[in-house]
């Protein structure tokens, strides 16, 4: 056996190992063609990899899932159900804390939905990964990109102008079935959360509070979206749900956080009134917003006029809530305000 099918057989031999524990070599022969000798082999260096566990006897082994575990499988997008998908084919093969299993199956019904429902692909590929330590989850297919999905529904310039209304939450292209909150909350649920689509990336990182930042993207067609949490994790999904609502109850989704670098690329200024009607665009859907202004050193009167004194006038329901000012930019605000 060479590395790269070991590498080929971690894709599928936890569910081979919980489905044919009494098997497992005779069906692996049968799978790859491989000779009975290649195929123990093979076994031998799961098992001290942790991908498998060996016990029984010599002469009658009994196999099974080891703390490596794995199971990514490829659909067809056309009548998949991701309910059917996360019951039958990956959730009987994970031993998660109850909490992180919630919130993996959260992201996982929600990502594979949004391919079904939004990519205009054919096919899915999803790969969920657990280790010692983390369960990982990525989630890609051939559709259009979903930067350019939401660019085309909103009439908007970039990728970048895409990720600032993703980050907002309640973004969906398609209002009269969906909410916005799947790809959302599943970003906030992860320790690391990326998304790739287009030739672009954004990546956030929960260390990092609610930052978004540029990634390097993958030259390929379609959205690919992985998420990470730790095993040890101490966030809930009941929890993430209350922190974007105003009571905490996390009934409602009406608190969002908008992040101003995601406006702007780097040496650029946020200058002008079309810059802050940018930032407030959809704000009327929430009754408060956190505007973000960590990584921006200054603002021009016109944007802080735009969005502090005309927007905020024209929708009292919303509570603007600026944080992490430098001192200019705190001065800029509150004239804007007492204007």
């Amino acid at each position: 056996m060479t590395r790269l099918a070991i590498d080929q057989l971690t894709l599928w031999i936890t569910a081979a190992a919980n489905e044919h524990s009494l098997d497992l070599p005779a069906y692996v022969e049968e799978r790859t063609g491989a000779s009975h000798r290649a195929t123990l082999a093979a076994l031998r260096r799961l098992v001290d990899a942790q991908w498998l566990t060996r016990g029984g006897t010599a002469r009658r082994p009994v196999y099974g899932a080891g703390l490596l575990r794995q199971v990514a499988r490829s659909y067809t997008l056309h009548g998949l159900m991701e309910d059917i998908v996360w019951q039958r084919d990956f959730a009987p093969h994970f031993v998660l804390p109850r909490h992180v299993a919630r919130m993996i199956q959260h992201g996982f019904t929600e990502l594979v939905n949004n391919a079904i429902d939004h990519s205009g692909g054919t096919s899915v590929t999803v790969s969920l990964r657990q280790t010692p330590t983390h369960a990982q989850l990525l989630v890609s297919d051939d559709g259009c990109g979903v930067f350019d999905k939401i660019c085309d529904t909103y009439e908007l310039a970039d990728a970048r102008h895409a990720m600032l209304e993703l980050s907002k939450g309640r973004l969906t292209t398609q209002p009269q079935a969906h909410t916005g909150r799947g790809l959302f909350f599943s970003s906030q649920l992860a320790d690391v959360f990326d998304i790739h689509a287009n030739g672009k990336a954004f990546q956030r990182r929960a260390w990092e509070g609610n930052a978004w930042q540029p990634g390097k993207g993958l030259p390929r067609q379609g959205s690919s979206i992985y998420m990470a949490m730790s095993l040890e994790s101490t966030r809930t999904l009941e929890q993430v749900l209350g922190q974007w609502s105003v009571d905490g109850s996390g009934i409602a989704f009406d608190q969002t956080r908008i992040l101003l670098n995601l406006v702007i690329g780097p040496g650029q200024t946020l200058d002008s009134r079309a810059q802050a009607r940018r930032v407030a665009a959809r704000l009327p859907q929430f009754k408060r917003a956190e505007v973000d202004f960590s990584g921006v050193d200054d603002v021009g009167h016109a944007f802080a006029d735009e969005l502090f004194r005309v927007f905020a006038r024209a929708h009292q329901q919303v509570e603007l809530v600026p944080l992490n000012m430098t001192p200019r930019i705190a001065a800029l605000v509150q004239a804007a305000r007492s204007a």
